[in-house]
């Protein structure tokens, strides 16, 4: 059939419609409205959980979060356990995990069967601790009704959560990644393998700077999309000490970069591939890139959904998990010491992740478990190539009232269901220095040139 100009121009406003149509769409499922962002107001608390508690009462309303004092705290210091003197509401064992089983994670459950001997869940009574400055709830309440997801990039959305009110499992996991931690801080920590004879192994020992430039207060205006930024550098085991990481994570992912300095090579080198299921140098390759924190960097080789919001069990307050001065106090042959492991029931966010097709990854399904409260991606569960459940990964919630935030310290890390070997990072029982809180730093401090000097021996 012969084109006409009146069929072209029928043709085009077609196509234009279409593509309206597809940005109403997009905008439909990234920023909500005006009468949905004032729940933030009433009914939500100001990140966006339901602020009344359940029907029985055992997970409280929200009435602010925990911003008392922790006696005799010192900045970078340990962080006492303010509920030090509860005791466990009750204990989940192999024994009585199925009357249980609707609150435990498949991950949770599998421990439970393989450790029948040592693991166990001490559940204790439900504290609602979530709180962040205020200027931090004010981004939050403008980014519900500005934020939007281009793709996998985040856009219009500073200093807060970006959506508060998710419609999509994209939304819920990048609220995870960009949960409110703090601005510029600095730990010690060790991180330690664990293997299935019942070894354990330090893999790493060292200090991190850490900063998120999407939270820097009033500095809007210069944000460039860099979100995280990350430097570390090894003291130890010897075999690895001198060794730094240098990493920038980015909103547009592709513009995400990590370096690494090598003392045998004595030269920066960029890493070509720092995402997704590559082994992290960070953890000396034993975790990777997309573990850390359960869950961090770039998420578009899956399909999210947003499974439900449910009732489950979760470690949390985990103030108790720093408390011994020793190492081996909290860690056992295959897992954490239950005694030093604090579990509450919370609301959370259940999502899950299923491979792209023609995407590749070692697991191509993986359930995630997001706080609502903190949005802090607390427990995930992964399934191998051949459907097994192979890895439950975990992250351990601390109350840090002079932030004021509850979020892990970098404190994080996995058991391998089918290997018997796990890993805990962010162990910070011998160290001297646990979240310290510093001033934000120059820009230029994460970069590879500034990581070349400190990285020789």
């Amino acid at each position: 059939m012969p084109t006409t100009p009146r069929r072209t121009a029928f043709a085009r406003a077609l196509i234009v419609s279409a593509m309206a149509g597809a940005g109403l769409l997009q905008l439909a499922h990234a920023a909500v409205t005006a009468e949905e962002a004032a729940k933030l107001k009433t009914t939500l608390t100001p990140l966006g959980a339901e602020k009344a508690g359940n029907a029985d009462g055992s997970i409280p309303p929200w009435t602010g979060g925990y911003t008392t004092p922790i006696p005799g705290f010192k900045n970078g210091g340990r962080r006492a356990d303010p509920f030090a003197n509860e005791k466990p509401l009750y204990s989940i064992t192999a024994a009585n995990m199925a009357q249980h089983a609707a609150k435990l994670s498949e991950g949770t459950q599998a421990m439970l069967k393989k450790y029948p001997q040592s693991f166990r869940v001490d559940v204790y009574k439900t504290h609602r601790t979530a709180a962040a400055p205020q200027w931090v709830y004010d981004n939050t309440f403008k980014n519900a009704t500005s934020a939007r997801l281009d793709g996998a990039e985040i856009k219009g959305a500073y200093g807060g959560i970006p959506f508060p009110i998710p419609k999509t499992g994209e939304e819920v996991m990048a609220n995870h990644e960009q949960h409110w931690r703090g601005e510029a801080w600095q730990n010690d920590f060790r991180g330690y393998l664990g293997t299935a004879s019942g070894q354990r192994v330090l893999s790493v020992e060292g200090t991190g700077e850490w900063q998120m430039p999407y939270y820097a207060q009033g500095q809007e205006a210069k944000f460039a999309g860099d979100y995280w930024l990350i430097r570390l550098v090894n003291s130890g085991p010897p075999v690895r000490a001198g060794e730094a990481i240098t990493g920038r994570l980015n909103l547009d992912a592709d513009k995400s970069a990590t370096w690494v300095y090598l003392t045998g090579q004595r030269r920066v080198r960029k890493l070509p591939n720092a995402c997704c299921d590559t082994p992290t140098p960070a953890t000396a390759g034993v975790a990777s890139f997309d573990e850390i924190d359960v869950f961090a960097g770039r998420n578009d080789r899956f399909n999210w959904k947003i499974v439900g919001k449910q009732e489950m069990l979760i470690p949390y307050n985990s103030n108790r998990l720093h408390t011994p001065t020793k190492d081996s106090d909290v860690l056992l042959a295959h897992h954490l010491n239950p005694d030093h492991v604090r579990w509450e029931l919370h609301r959370v966010w259940v999502v899950e992740a299923t491979l792209k097709p023609g995407q590749r990854h070692q697991a191509p399904k993986s359930r995630y478990y997001i706080d609502e409260d903190t949005w802090v991606a607390v427990l995930g569960d992964r399934w191998d190539a051949k459907g097994q459940l192979w890895k439950t990964i975990w992250a351990h919630p601390v109350v840090m009232p002079d932030l004021p935030a509850t979020t892990p310290q970098q404190q994080w890390g996995f058991n391998d269901l089918i290997s018997g070997a796990w890993y805990a990072s962010g162990v910070v029982n011998e160290r001297p220095t646990h979240y310290r809180i510093v001033p934000r730093r120059s820009d230029s401090f994460f970069t590879p040139d500034a990581m070349a000097g400190e990285g020789v021996r």
